[in-house]
């Protein structure tokens, strides 16, 4: 049974993530109906993101390369699924569905991790957990305010469910990395293999990487468009990514993968300080019962792990279980 870890720092950080997480829709906005095209933007988002933390990462890393060459395949997975699966899901998945119907397809993903930590690691989720992710699937629901009745494409389907897993594999693989391998280190080798594969992919002809090189409109004012690009990869993929990975180590896959919940709250949020879309009362509601899910999954965690030894709580310490494949 894994020894219960200190919640205060890793709930901050998967907060802090899943806010800047949640500000990538209002910068790409401006940069898709500028002429970008989603998957160029998404390139560009990793693609500087990376550079900007080579040096940091090297530094980080102090000299431990033999925990990076150790750890270049769940690396490289990492970047595959994590970083371009789940965002060239999630884009591909919104050209066939409403937006929110794409994002509650993205979001089944906590539901797999779930899933996952039971069938690989034989975690079978307790009714509190299983409450608390009733409860937060519902919020979620009623966040995304999908009360429409749109026809639903199964080719989006297929898309969605690509992300999910992608978003899955996030958590899953954030949680269960080399503690010898900072968190910087792996977003930063992550997104660069992910950006990698987009880019890859728009030469060879599969994915659309169109930009354009002008203003761009932003929060009602005529910017240029460094200033979406700069917040796409500053805060969108530099801050939100090291962070969660941070705050996956500290909480563990399932834990994590339930506060990220509160990306989509975040997003509504911000398109409404910045783009002046007010959320609903319905939507206010989603939030809180999201928020209660959460809590429902902490309470289930507290319950059923046992006080541990001070040696026992190091912040870098991993969930104990099994390496996954």
């Amino acid at each position: 049974m894994a020894p219960r870890r200190p919640a205060a720092p890793g709930l901050g950080l998967a907060l802090l993530s899943a806010a800047t997480f949640g500000t990538s829709g209002t910068f790409a906005r401006s940069l898709i109906d500028a002429g970008w095209s989603a998957d160029a933007a998404v390139a560009a988002r990793v693609g500087i993101a990376a550079l900007l933390l080579a040096v940091p990462a090297a530094v980080a890393l102090n000299g431990r390369w033999a925990a990076l060459r150790r750890s270049l395949g769940t690396v490289g997975l990492f970047g595959l699924l994590a970083v371009a699966g789940a965002q060239v899901g999630f884009f591909n998945a919104i050209r066939y569905l409403p937006v929110g119907v794409a994002l509650l397809l993205e979001y089944s993903g906590v539901v797999l991790v779930v899933l996952w930590m039971w069938a690989r690691h034989g975690e079978r989720p307790r009714r509190l957990t299983v409450a608390g992710a009733a409860v937060a699937v519902a919020g979620l629901i009623l966040v995304l305010d999908l009360a429409g009745g749109a026809a639903i494409d199964p080719v989006g389907v297929l898309w969605g469910m690509v992300a999910a897993v992608g978003l899955a594999a996030y958590f899953v693989l954030s949680a269960r990395m080399d503690p010898q391998l900072p968190s910087i280190a792996l977003a930063c080798g992550g997104m660069a293999f992910g950006a990698a594969v987009l880019v890859l992919l728009g030469v060879l002809g599969a994915l659309p990487l169109e930009a354009t090189f002008g203003t761009v409109r932003f929060a009602g004012h005529t910017v240029s468009w460094i200033a979406p690009v700069a917040g796409l990869s500053l805060v969108a993929a530099v801050v939100a990514y090291v962070t969660g990975i941070a705050a996956a180590r500290l909480l563990g896959a399932a834990l994590s993968s339930f506060v990220g919940l509160t990306e989509v709250l975040f997003a509504v949020l911000i398109a409404w300080l910045v783009l002046g879309e007010l959320p609903s009362v319905v939507q206010g509601i989603g939030g809180t019962l999201i928020i209660a899910g959460i809590a429902l999954v902490r309470l289930d965690q507290l319950r059923a792990a046992p006080p541990a030894p001070a040696a026992e709580v190091s912040p870098m310490a991993e969930p104990v279980a099994a390496p996954h494949a």
